[in-house]
């Protein structure tokens, strides 16, 4: 009897570890996903925009994140096929209100939005505060309800296409073998039990923990702290994204508010009284009625953040390991892209003619744009 295939391990069980385990699985590869705490993942915590023209992207990042914006349909097709769930996906488009004329117009992706007078902005958004005089639309711009909905297709799309999960498995260590490639990854499990596992081929996931494992790895964490109100049904039709605060109107009315950006804060876990009056500042600056709407919950999470803010996709130091990390506050945006990619990476079975359609500014492949060695300038082979 043939022994069973080795399966792709994948550190981390969070948004890109799901997204990449998904697409494997429809690959029919065989995967194991191995997570300490799902509930901490960036994917759980984000607000879901799907949004790199609002965020004023640029370059190479920006013809990622455009990328990734066109496969999400499908994606999300996919992954609700395969799981019978609704992923909460809404083309609602996203408003960015400026201070004056001249910044609207100078915003690095102003072309790709419609620009707005006072007048248009208070027809887009009523009740928007009184202190923005333009604004940008950029239609083309959505969100995903990730907290509630994304994040639970996408577990039982794995479960439903034969992904295993090892959760509350901490990832101690990784070995090489003489050649340096990866040959095994230490664990240990809830109860403390180690264990050794052997892995050829593993996706490093780990979001801003990736680096506890892979020092070499430019990643930090960049805490943030988020929370939410109920507001009526429809209050608000576009997502809002101000300097410092964006608001989130879902479909029931739930209006997600985030997010700080506490780069000094380290791994330090829970709310602050700063943090919690910077949002409450930025919603009565972008949205004075929704002052008043009853809080429904606040939490914290933090980004994975590189020295450029632009994700690690591809080999790593180690032969083997391949990397889905970094991906800051576009996560939630560049997970379809980064499945895809990852996933015809690590699949044999991909047809060498089956490459990705992305052609990058720089006319760099997308292992060199966003490799993990830019930073020191290497030369990728």
């Amino acid at each position: 009897m043939a022994a069973a295939p080795e399966p792709v391990l994948i550190l981390g069980g969070g948004l890109m570890g799901l997204a990449i385990a998904h697409q494997l699985a429809r690959r029919g590869e065989s995967v194991l996903v191995l997570s300490r705490r799902r509930s901490e993942a960036a994917g759980f915590v984000a607000a879901g925009m799907l949004a790199p023209h609002a965020e004023g992207l640029s370059g190479d990042l920006l013809a990622l994140g455009q990328a990734s914006l066109a496969r999400i349909p499908a994606w999300v097709a996919q992954i609700e096929a395969d799981s019978g769930l609704p992923c909460g996906l809404r083309s609602c488009g996203i408003v960015v209100p400026f201070a004056s004329v001249a910044q609207r117009d100078a915003y690095p992706t102003a072309g790709f939005g419609q620009p707005l007078d006072r007048q248009a902005l208070e027809r887009e958004v009523p009740g928007i505060g009184a202190s923005w005089p333009a604004g940008l639309l950029f239609e083309q711009d959505g969100q995903i309800d990730n907290r509630r909905q994304l994040m639970r297709a996408l577990e039982r799309a794995c479960v439903e296409l034969g992904v295993t999960f090892q959760e509350g498995t901490e990832v101690l260590g990784l070995e090489r073998d003489p050649a340096g490639a990866l040959e095994a990854v230490q664990l240990r499990h809830a109860a403390g039990e180690a264990q050794r596992l052997p892995a050829r081929r593993a996706v490093l996931a780990c979001g801003a923990w990736s680096a506890q494992l892979l020092p070499e790895l430019p990643i930090a964490p960049v805490k943030g702290q988020m929370l939410s109100l109920q507001g009526p049904r429809q209050a608000l039709g576009r997502v809002i994204f101000g300097p410092g605060t964006y608001l989130v109107p879902r479909e029931d009315g739930l209006l997600v508010v985030g997010a700080t950006s506490e780069a000094a804060a380290g791994f330090s876990e829970g709310l602050t009284p700063v943090g919690q009056r910077h949002l409450e500042d930025g919603i009565a600056a972008l949205l004075p009625a929704a002052s008043h709407w009853p809080p429904m919950e606040r939490w914290w999470g933090f980004r994975p953040c590189t020295p450029d803010e632009a994700p690690l996709l591809g080999s790593s130091p180690i032969p083997g390991l391949q990397l889905a990390a970094g991906h800051h506050r576009n996560g939630v945006l560049l997970a379809a892209i980064t499945a895809e990619l990852l996933g015809r990476s690590l699949s044999p079975s991909c047809p060498a003619a089956e490459s990705p359609d992305l052609t990058l500014p720089s006319g760099r492949p997308w292992q060199q744009a966003f490799g993990w060695d830019r930073f020191a300038g290497q030369t990728r082979s």
